[in-house]
């Protein structure tokens, strides 16, 4: 399940050596230094759809500068500037793209040697989580009360990590195996960087109308030095939840892909095939929905 070939893609850099085509996001190697672009494609089921969603790569980008800044004070990060002039300046003469079309969507950040897991915060009792606890009322193996309806806020904030997968899917794992993984020092600082992000997120979003019930953050280290990188606190990486909607009980809307999910569901695709185009209504739709996440994030 390959990414389509984005050979005449307007948001290709071509010069420097491409690390990595993601789902989404394009990253060049500079030698000490990534580049980070963050295109408008979109993934589901697994499979990266054919149809973008205009301008999503900069929402994400957006949100991601946002909380970069808010956070810096609990844990550094890898971002050092998304000014395109700057950038510019330290790329090889060889370097070539249409640079109009990367303005608010491009990252140059500092190289760091991946922790190789998924570092994941609930608060709430949402996806795959409540699907273990109505099975065994535990949410990755940790023991849960009685009685949690979809959507309850937990007791205290979940530490659940995950395996790092480049292909196929991530698997749960418990504290104990990550610190096999990583070792006791590593896991330790990774569970306490997870929670105080979440929780201090968690009321920055409160503040401004949203429900954060879970995220998945990635960490990496640069030298001895623990930052987070990736993005962060994103509608991809993380589930938003309108609070003037949320009702326990119920599967609140959020702000991310489900949407598309949800629609594709509809269609008869066997999720094994070519994904399906997207109408233009459902792709106004996402991005709109995008974009009032980031207005929401963003209200004084």
């Amino acid at each position: 399940m390959g990414i389509k070939n984005l050979s005449a893609d307007p948001l290709e850099v071509t010069g420097i050596p491409l690390l990595r085509k993601g789902k989404v996001r394009d990253v060049y190697d500079l030698g000490d230094n990534l580049l980070i672009v963050s295109t408008d494609r979109l993934s589901a089921f697994d499979w990266v759809l054919e149809t973008p969603i205009p301008d999503k790569g900069k929402i994400l980008t957006a949100a991601s500068l946002l909380w970069f800044d808010l956070t810096k004070k609990i844990i550094p990060n890898h971002l050092i500037t998304t000014d395109l002039r700057e950038i510019k300046k330290r790329l090889p003469s060889s370097a070539r793209a249409l640079w109009e079309n990367l303005e608010g969507r491009t990252m140059l950040v500092k190289k760091a040697k991946r922790v190789n897991a998924e570092c994941i915060a609930r608060g709430y009792l949402a996806g795959s989580g409540f699907k273990e606890y109505k099975k065994s009322r535990s949410v990755c193996g940790e023991p849960l009360p009685e009685g949690l309806l979809e959507a309850s806020i937990l007791p205290h904030p979940l530490f659940t990590p995950s395996t790092k997968a480049d292909q196929g899917h991530d698997r749960n794992i418990s504290f104990e195996e990550l610190k096999s993984l990583l070792g006791s020092e590593t896991a330790s600082k990774l569970r306490k960087a997870t929670l105080q992000i979440y929780e201090f997120a968690s009321a920055y979003s409160r503040s401004h109308s949203l429900i954060l019930a879970d995220t998945k953050f990635e960490f990496g280290f640069v030298g001895s030095e623990l930052i987070i990188i990736d993005e962060i606190l994103t509608p991809d990486s993380s589930r938003f939840w309108d609070a003037a909607l949320y009702r326990p009980g119920s599967s609140p809307a959020s702000f991310d892909k489900q949407f598309v999910r949800d629609y594709l569901e509809t269609t008869g695709w066997d999720k094994n095939s070519k994904p399906p185009i997207l109408p233009q209504e459902i792709i106004d739709q996402t991005k709109s929905r995008y974009l009032q996440f980031l207005k929401m994030l963003k209200a004084s």
